[in-house]
C-alpha cells in the first residue's frame, strides 16, 4: 500500500482521534503534546513499565490510550536532543511514517519542553516523512500479504503542532519541493527499462517546461552534425534512438555564469557485444541513475524557485548486443575531435558523457561541471554504499561537495587523479582506450572523462552503489534510492544562490 501524506501545520490542537505522534528526549520529564494528547497522563507509566527511555529513534507505542479517543497513541525518542543535525531531524521524520501503520488522521506534536525546536527542523522532519512514505508499486496487482490493504494509494491527513506554524510552512515549500524532486528520481530509476527508454524519458524531463525550466531535446540527426561519435556508438545496437536533453533553469541574474549538471542515462545496459553475466542483469535498468539525479535536481531548483542559473544535460541511450552494435576494436570520434578505440562496450557510459561534457563545455562555458553516473562496479568495491566517489580537478568545488554531503548524509569520498594512471588508457591506434582495464577501474574511468572537460571546475560523482540496491534506512525503502538530488540541492543552496 502506498502513502500519500497531506502535511499541514498548526499553532494548537487538541488531538481527538487517530493516531497522536509525540516527540520526547532522554530525560524529559514530559513529551511534546503531553496536554493534549496525554491529559490522564497515560505515557508515565507505559513508559516506566516499558522501560522506555526516549533513546534516539525509538518508539512507545500505546494502543487506545486510557481517557483518550485517540485510536494510538506514538512517542518518538530523539535521544539527548543537544546536539540534533538535519540529518537527525529527517530519520525521525521517517520513522514517524513507519509508525503511521493504518492511521487515516495523524496528529504530531514537535515542541518537546526544553528543547530549541527550528521551523527548519520542523520541515526536515516533514521531509523525513515524505520521504520514507515512498513506495514504487506501480506494476502490482496483487496483496504482498493477507495483512496487507488493497493496492489503491492511501491519503494520510498529517497535522504537524509546532508554536512557529506559520515559519514551518514557508520551509517546509522549500523542503516539499526537494521531496518531489527525490521520489522524481526514485521513480524513473525503478520504472522497468520496457517502459522507460530514451524517448519517453526525454518526455519525462520535457514535463518540466511546467515548473519553468527550459527544455530542449536534440534528435540522433542534430547529434550526428555536432559530431557525437561516441555517444552514438553506444546507441547504435539499439533500435531505441538516443536523445540528448538540455534543460535551463535561469532563477539568477543574467550577468551570472550557469553552474552545470550532466547525468548518464543508460536506459538499459546489457554490455553491448561484451555482454554482462544474465545474473543481476536486470539491475541495469537502473544505469540512468545518474541522468535521474540530474532531472530530480532540476525539478527542485524550479519548484522552489531558486535563485541560480543551472544548466542539466541528459545523455539519454540503450546499450544493446544488436548486429549494428559497436564492436570491441572499433574507433570512434568523440565531438572534442579526440578519437577512441573501444576495448569494452560494457564500458560505455564514459562515451556518453564525454559528449555530453564537451557539449555543455562548447555551448555554456559554464562556473564549473558535475556529472553523476552509475559508472563502474569498481567504486563499489572499494567505498559499499556508504559513500559515493568524488573526483575532481578542483580542490574548492569538492570541499563544497563534500560539505554538502555531510549536511545530507549523502556522503562522498574523495578519490585519486593523477598523469600516472593515464598510462592505464593510452591506446596504440587512438587517441585513448575507453578502459584501462582491472586495475584502479574507477579511477582511469576518471581520467578519461578528464580530457573532456579543459580547464572548466568539474567533479566526476560515481554513484553506482549509491543511487541503486543501496541500503533501506529511516527514510528511504526503495530500490532506487534518489541519491544525488538532496546533495546537490544542499550544494547551491548553501554556495551559489544569488
Amino acid at each position: 500500500m502506498s502513502l500519500k501524506l497531506a502535511v499541514s501545520f498548526a499553532k494548537s490542537q487538541a488531538a481527538t482521534e487517530g493516531l497522536a505522534i509525540l516527540l520526547t528526549t532522554s530525560g524529559a520529564d514530559k513529551p511534546a503534546g503531553a496536554a493534549e494528547a496525554d491529559p490522564a497522563g497515560v505515557y508515565a507509566r507505559a513508559a516506566k513499565s516499558g522501560k522506555f527511555t526516549g533513546k534516539s529513534l525509538s518508539t512507545l507505542d500505546i494502543v487506545a490510550p486510557h481517557g483518550s479517543t485517540l485510536d494510538r497513541l506514538v512517542v518518538l525518542g530523539l535521544g539527548k536532543g543537544d546536539s540534533l543535525s538535519a540529518h537527525d531531524w529527517l530519520k525521525a521524520g521517517g520513522v514517524a511514517t513507519a509508525a503511521v501503520k493504518g492511521a487515516d488522521t495523524v496528529t504530531v506534536y514537535v515542541d518537546v519542553p526544553g528543547l530549541q525546536v527550528s521551523p527548519k527542523a520542523v520541515a526536515d522532519f516533514a521531509l523525513g516523512m515524505l520521504l520514507r512514505a515512498y513506495k514504487f508499486d506501480t506494476y502490482r496487482t496483487k496483496k504482498k500479504s493477507e495483512d496487507e490493504e488493497d493496492k489503491a494509494e492511501k491519503t494520510v491527513k498529517v497535522t504537524i503542532v509546532t508554536a512557529e506554524a506559520s515559519a514551518a510552512k514557508k520551509a517546509f515549500a522549500e523542503t516539499e519541493a526537494v521531496a518531489d524532486g527525490v521520489i522524481l528520481a526514485r521513480n524513473l530509476v525503478n520504472e522497468p527499462a520496457n517502459v522507460l527508454g530514451p524517448l519517453e524519458f526525454a518526455a519525462k524531463a520535457k514535463d518540466l517546461e511546467k515548473l519553468g525550466v527550459e527544455v530542449e531535446i536534440l534528435t540522433e540527426e542534430e547529434m550526428k552534425k555536432l559530431g557525437m561519435g561516441a555517444l552514438l556508438g553506444v546507441a547504435q545496437g539499439s533500435v531505441r534512438p538516443p536523445r540528448l536533453v538540455v534543460m535551463q533553469w535561469k532563477g539568477g541574474k543574467s550577468k551570472d555564469k550557469p553552474i552545470a549538471f550532466v547525468g548518464k542515462g543508460v536506459v538499459f545496459d546489457t554490455g553491448g557485444i561484451s555482454i554482462k553475466p544474465a545474473g543481476g542483469m536486470e539491475d541495469m535498468k537502473g544505469d540512468m541513475g545518474g541522468a535521474a539525479a540530474v532531472a530530480g535536481l532540476m525539478h527542485v531548483l524550479a519548484a522552489r524557485k531558486a535563485k541560480v542559473n543551472a544548466i542539466g544535460i541528459l545523455g539519454l541511450v540503450e546499450n544493446m548486443p544488436d548486429g549494428n552494435a559497436q564492436r570491441p576494436g572499433d574507433i570512434v570520434t568523440s565531438m572534442s575531435g579526440q578519437t577512441i578505440e573501444v576495448i569494452n562496450t560494457d564500458a560505455e557510459g564514459r562515451l556518453v558523457l564525454c559528449d555530453a561534457l564537451w557539449y555543455c563545455n562548447d555551448r555554456f562555458q559554464p562556473a564549473f561541471m558535475i556529472n553523476l553516473a552509475t559508472l563502474t562496479g569498481a567504486i563499489g568495491v572499494a567505498l559499499g554504499s556508504v559513500h559515493a566517489g568524488l573526483f575532481s580537478n578542483d580542490d574548492e568545488l569538492s570541499e563544497k561537495l563534500l560539505a554538502a554531503g555531510l549536511t545530507t548524509n549523502e556522503r562522498l569520498w574523495r578519490m585519486p587523479l593523477g598523469k600516472e594512471y593515464d598510462k592505464l588508457i593510452d591506446s596504440k591506434f587512438a587517441d585513448m582506450k575507453n578502459t584501462g582495464g582491472r586495475q584502479a577501474g574507477s579511477i582511469t574511468a576518471a581520467q578519461f572523462l578528464k580530457r573532456f572537460v579543459k580547464d572548466t571546475p568539474w567533479a566526476h560523482l560515481d554513484i553506482a552503489s549509491t543511487a541503486m540496491g543501496s541500503a533501506h534506512d529511516e527514510i528511504n525503502q526503495s530500490w532506487g534510492s534518489g541519491y544525488g538530488v538532496r546533495l546537490l540541492d544542499e550544494l547551491v543552496r548553501a554556495n551559489y544562490e544569488s
